[in-house]
């Protein structure tokens, strides 16, 4: 992957583009976020998936009973047995999502220029004249003039599925609203969006704190994806929420950044999150579109800073209903790449799409052309000014290995590990090879019973870019003052050599603890 690195700077034969790529045993260093649903829940395709690139699989429960999501769940695992390859598994709360409540599930032909009602009152049939929604305050919340989006999956670019409401007048709890283009609204699940409008509903909704304290605990889910983050005190509070369920106190969460009022509050969002997910969807009509690729490049930046992950949405739409995404969205998907994004994350493409495997394909085709040319060079000085000195003894040692492994050429950098955290940092750095994060587990216990760690710090790797984790055999202890790593080492290398990465005569960095000691040390394999 690193062999052929170069950069859009330096003079390229335009010929050599066409090029074809060479096959890795990973197929790109950035992550893909695959979300199962009724196009992709069969434990074949999920087989393919994983096969094909996705290494977190998202449980969407905005729509499914837990008992559908618990199927798809158990066909996942099943591939996991069968196709060898570690999956995480992040559960996407609902949040304060406003939705059309569409009990018969008809289709809804609104017209431009015409009125529709949306009225509280879930009782009525929804039509081309009264929508019921699932949201009492919203007569309060808007004001004539106002904007509010609605659609299966709000605007694709696609203005036949999706409409654009111009709120006209409020009459007691209804809006009436005026239709600003003609669509023809299917499925079964209508969003609305009003855009830049505070919806006063709780960011964990009761209904989510049951999917968690249920399917989540039983799970024991490795992501939580917070909806509709808008503020630091809900993540503190999912958090709080977390902790008290036992083994979800390690689940990470993210925050999901829908709305300007979760745009202005980024900062301090960003501080008490374990990672970010820009939702486009949502902010993406939110905001003016000549302000999204803004903010998307200043929000990645400050993750990229923070050493936090940062996963984008919404980029290549039209692979839910074609073969092959538009110039545009390949072009994207390279920029969020190039912009120093962990991971993709596919919704409706994998979900509801008619090709989730050959999505996941392309989207890592793109990727791993876009790490090619990804200037590792300015990002590493930028990100070592960024952090200033002194720095700390664990961001020192991370920065020397990735700088080691570029000097040297390296295959791979190993880093042995129990927490996660200097893995992490090492690909925090953006080295141009993977990082294979050898997890030793720990031994703990709550007074009842023993227990092994390693297992949610290995998966939770799978999200950052470049990080590609193996949970080390328990009898082997994460430090040490003799050599009884080197055992372990030989279990690394020996996977590098078995995925394809590491050959003879590479060059391989490790990075471990020994002793009170971090060690950074450069081998040379033979024959």
């Amino acid at each position: 992957m690193h062999s052929n690195h170069l950069l859009l700077e330096e003079p390229i034969r335009m010929a050599s583009i066409l090029e074809p790529s060479k096959a890795n045993f990973f197929p790109a260093l950035t992550k893909i976020v695959g979300t199962l649903g009724p196009r992709s829940r069969s434990v074949e395709v999920i087989s393919e998936c994983l096969k094909t690139g996705m290494s977190v699989a998202r449980f969407d429960f905005s729509w499914g009973d837990a008992e559908y999501h618990q199927e798809t769940l158990e066909n996942l695992k099943t591939a996991i047995k069968g196709t060898k390859k570690l999956c995480a598994v992040m559960l996407d709360t609902v949040g304060a999502e406003l939705q059309v409540v569409n009990k018969n599930e008809n289709a809804i032909t609104l017209k431009a220029d015409d009125n529709v009602i949306l009225t509280p009152d879930q009782g009525q049939e929804a039509s081309s004249e009264i929508l019921p929604i699932n949201f009492a305050g919203l007569a309060k919340a808007v004001k004539k003039g106002d904007t509010i989006f609605m659609g299966q999956y709000l605007f694709t670019g696609s203005e036949t599925t999706s409409v654009w409401l111009e709120v006209n007048e409020v009459k007691g709890d209804d809006v009436v609203c005026t239709v600003k283009n003609s669509a023809t609204l299917a499925g079964s699940l209508f969003t609305l969006h009003a855009s830049q409008i505070h919806i006063d509903l709780p960011t964990l909704s009761d209904t989510d704190k049951q999917a968690i304290s249920s399917w989540g605990v039983k799970n024991k889910i490795d992501f939580l994806s917070l909806s509709y983050t808008r503020h630091a005190e809900d993540v503190r509070q999912a958090r709080d929420f977390l902790s008290k369920l036992g083994d979800l106190s390690q689940t990470q969460i993210f925050a999901k950044i829908e709305n300007v009022e979760g745009l202005t509050h980024f900062d301090e969002i960003l501080q008490e999150a374990d990672g970010i997910i820009l939702s486009r969807g949502n902010l993406g009509i939110d905001l003016p579109p000549e302000k999204v690729f803004f903010f998307q490049k200043s929000a990645v930046y400050k993750c990229n800073m923070a050493g936090k992950p940062a996963v984008v949405t919404r980029v290549v739409d039209s692979m839910t209903d074609n073969l092959r995404p538009t110039r545009a969205e390949a072009t994207d998907v390279a920029n969020a790449v190039l912009d120093g994004c962990d991971a993709i994350l596919l919704g409706a493409e994998t979900l509801r799409g008619l090709y989730p495997v050959e999505t996941i394909s392309t989207v890592g085709k793109i990727c791993a052309e876009a790490e090619k040319v990804f200037n590792q060079d300015q990002y590493f000085k930028r990100t070592v000014k960024f952090v200033g000195e002194p720095m700390t003894h664990l961001e020192s040692i991370a920065s020397s290995a990735v700088r080691a492994a570029i000097k040297v050429k390296a295959s791979v950098i190993i880093c042995f590990t129990s927490s996660g955290r200097a893995a992490r940092l090492i690909a925090k750095y953006r080295p141009t090879m993977p990082v294979l994060s050898v997890v030793i587990p720990r031994l703990k216990t709550n007074q009842l019973k023993w227990s092994f760690s390693g297992s949610f710090e290995a998966r939770q790797s799978l999200i950052v870019r470049g990080l590609f984790p193996l949970l080390a055999d328990p009898r082997h202890p994460a430090e040490s003052t003799n050599a009884t790593n080197e055992s372990v080492l030989k279990v690394a290398l020996d996977h590098g050599k078995a995925s394809g990465v590491i050959k003879s005569h590479d060059r391989v960095v490790v990075c471990q603890k020994v002793g009170d000691a971090s060690v950074v040390k450069i081998i040379e394999l033979e024959d």
